[in-house]
């Protein structure tokens, strides 16, 4: 016996296509959906943690700048105490200057040169005198910048010709200068003498 299907069977198969596309199509969307769903959560928390980690690491660089400023006042602080030791200790080195002043010219005046007067101000000393010569007026020079560590830098400011009187019928000339030398600190000494110490120690 042949059987005969008369129903329109390719119609049925078209619309199971039409069916299985759609259902497929509607997976793929919520699939999708899905996918992007759960980047969108990821993408968030990690933007989250970050924001975390970054509110922990201002707050961090807060707390250190905090201590750099205190770091810094200590620093500060420090540099002043230090100053103010160093000053201290100076005042203190430099309260016999006077007595090395006078020794140092009393070594250094070569014979027939004479002051009559001395001026100090700070670490500049000015000095007036009567020399027989101009040549010992050099010879004191080179005293004061060759043969002490406590002054240095003689200037000659002026020299002039005169003449003294040592009796009415006596009347010599002479050289009366005026000069201004560098009285050194003892920190300043004791520099010069170690700097020279290690220089000998050096040399064969």
């Amino acid at each position: 016996m042949i059987l005969i299907n008369l129903l329109p069977h390719r119609e049925a198969a078209r619309a199971r296509r039409r069916e299985t596309f759609q259902v497929m199509l509607a997976m793929s969307v919520l699939l999708g959906a899905v996918l992007i769903g759960i980047g969108y959560l990821w993408y968030e928390a990690q933007i989250s943690g970050q924001q975390e980690r970054n509110v922990i690491l201002t707050q961090a660089v807060a707390v250190l700048d905090g201590q750099i400023k205190e770091i810094a006042n200590i620093e500060s602080e420090i540099k002043a105490l230090t100053e103010r030791q160093k000053a201290v200790e100076d005042l203190q080195a430099d309260r016999n200057l006077p007595v090395h002043l006078l020794n140092e010219l009393v070594k250094q005046l070569p014979d027939g040169t004479y002051i009559t007067s001395l001026k100090q101000e700070n670490q500049s000393v000015s000095i007036q005198g009567v020399a027989q010569s101009n040549e010992r007026v050099s010879e004191m020079l080179r005293n004061l910048a060759n043969n002490t560590p406590w002054l240095s830098k003689p200037d000659l400011v002026e020299i002039v010709a005169s003449t003294v009187s040592l009796s009415p019928r006596d009347q010599r000339r002479v050289a009366k200068f005026n000069l201004r030398v560098r009285l050194m600190r003892s920190s300043e000494v004791q520099k010069t003498v170690e700097s020279a110490a290690s220089a000998a120690a050096v040399s064969p």
